[in-house]
């Protein structure tokens, strides 16, 4: 599989993680296979613990076309961007690259579940969707069922992984399923942008262009919402510290006193998205907390010094 640059930190606690663990070769083969793409910023050995296999999206800087995450390095993408004629353009892998993965994972599963980020933004889904139709013909045995996430980043990665999990015990496509479906209005996903420019230079502000007027005075906190699947804003602090701040208490005003599944983000800011993982470290309790950089194509769109965080209450 292929997996994301990501950083992981923070001992595993969750059950996702110590299911696969106390199998001593990783993850049983299930009935059912999971398929992501790459914007799911989940810990590396998460995903290859549960052999999730990652579809990754393309990023084209000039006339080069690189896998997101394969091809590319995140500072590479950063690099670029602060070149103002640099912004990398993003696209979403065609059919026949899903097709090659169902292709390859009907060898060895009897269904296969896709779940992919908000098609809101992306193709991806309509590409997975396109795919599984191509199947039906070539893969008469394998049921396939794709899944828009509505969402993205570590939100996206906290579905695939319960997805994982109970296909792990060997739940059939139908549970699975149900068990994806289920997570989405429960994930979260805010983030501090440290600029609204690159989302403005690539047309994912979504509802947040109302402060385009503003981009270089605020440090907006926004979130991918599961409901309508777009960008939208929550409120613009002045400062950074304010904004993480007030992520914080918006975080606690969703969860209460529950305890959490959290995985923090950074774009190009380790120190910062490390304190910002210590800071939900002591205000919740997380029985699961990683902390992971965005890959190379979030990058792309979010610019450098973004922190963010992707969690949901346990029930």
């Amino acid at each position: 599989m292929v997996t994301l640059p990501l950083i992981a930190a923070g001992p595993p606690k969750g059950e996702p993680l110590r299911r696969c663990h106390e199998q001593s070769l990783g993850c049983s083969v299930s009935k059912v296979a999971i398929v992501t793409d790459s914007t799911a910023s989940a810990p590396p050995e998460l995903l290859s613990n549960y052999d999730i296999t990652i579809v990754p999206l393309l990023i084209a800087v000039g006339d080069k076309t690189f896998r997101d995450g394969v091809d590319i390095t995140a500072a590479e993408v950063y690099r670029l961007m602060r070149q103002e004629n640099g912004l990398p353009k993003t696209s979403a892998p065609s059919p026949a690259v899903f097709l090659e993965s169902y292709r390859t994972l009907s060898e060895r599963a009897d269904s296969i579940l896709c779940i992919t980020l908000t098609s809101r933004y992306s193709m991806a889904f309509e590409s997975a969707v396109q795919a599984r139709e191509m199947a039906r013909e070539e893969l008469p045995d394998t049921a396939i069922e794709v899944i828009d996430s509505r969402t993205s980043a570590g939100a996206l990665g906290l579905i695939v992984l319960e997805a994982a999990s109970v296909a792990s015990q060997g739940a059939d496509l139908s549970h699975v399923a149900q068990a994806a479906r289920a997570m989405i209005p429960r994930v979260n996903l805010l983030a501090v942008m440290d600029t609204l420019r690159y989302l403005a230079r690539g047309g994912r502000i979504g509802r947040a262009a109302a402060w385009a007027g503003s981009l270089f005075n605020i440090k907006p906190i926004l979130e991918t919402s599961t409901t309508t699947g777009y960008t939208e804003p929550v409120e613009r602090p002045r400062t950074k510290p304010q904004a993480v701040r007030r992520l914080l208490e918006l975080m606690e005003e969703r969860v209460g006193d529950s305890p959490i599944r959290a995985i923090v983000h950074h774009a190009d800011a380790p120190r910062e998205g490390e304190e910002l993982r210590a800071q939900v470290a002591s205000r919740f309790n997380c029985t699961d907390l990683y902390l992971t950089e965005f890959t190379p194509l979030m990058g792309a769109h979010t610019g450098p010094g973004l922190l963010g965080v992707s969690f949901l209450a346990e029930e």
